[in-house]
């Protein structure tokens, strides 16, 4: 399915395209440091933003464009940013159905899930810097 109607998406530089690498760089780095602390949540809410921003580092440094809409639909953006864009879709749609439950579910998220999503958001963060370092 495509994204329907538009204003979905924003046209973006290349520069904004190493902004958001460095952006999604600093949430993984939270994650990372909320996982060695046991703050699963924590863990799992930063890692969702590390991979949202890593796919908009993709999207513009591919496609010049990022997604706006709704965040179910941003792997289908993603997906026609190239192989990169495909390969990075799988794992955002891995940490989306994630983000509500780490950020507004009073139920504790399992160290398992946690882990899996820190995992997730490094690889998007290793294709996305492949994507903007190709642009150098």
């Amino acid at each position: 399915m495509a994204p329907q109607g538009r204003g979905r998406t924003q046209t973006v530089s290349p520069t904004d395209a190493g902004a958001y690498l460095a952006k999604a760089s600093e949430f993984l780095q939270a994650a990372r440091d909320a996982l060695e602390h046991g703050n699963y949540s924590a863990a799992t809410g930063n890692a969702v933003h590390a991979g949202i921003a890593a796919a908009d580092a993709i999207a513009a440094a591919r496609a010049g464009t990022v997604w706006r809409g709704p965040h179910d639909q941003a792997a289908i953006h993603l997906e026609r940013a190239g192989a990169d864009g495909k390969q990075a879709a799988r794992h955002l749609r891995r940490l989306i159905p994630l983000k509500t439950r780490a950020e507004y579910d009073p139920a504790p998220v399992r160290a398992v899930d946690a882990r899996a999503a820190v995992t997730a958001a490094e690889r998007m963060i290793v294709l996305a810097e492949a994507a903007v370092g190709g642009l150098a």
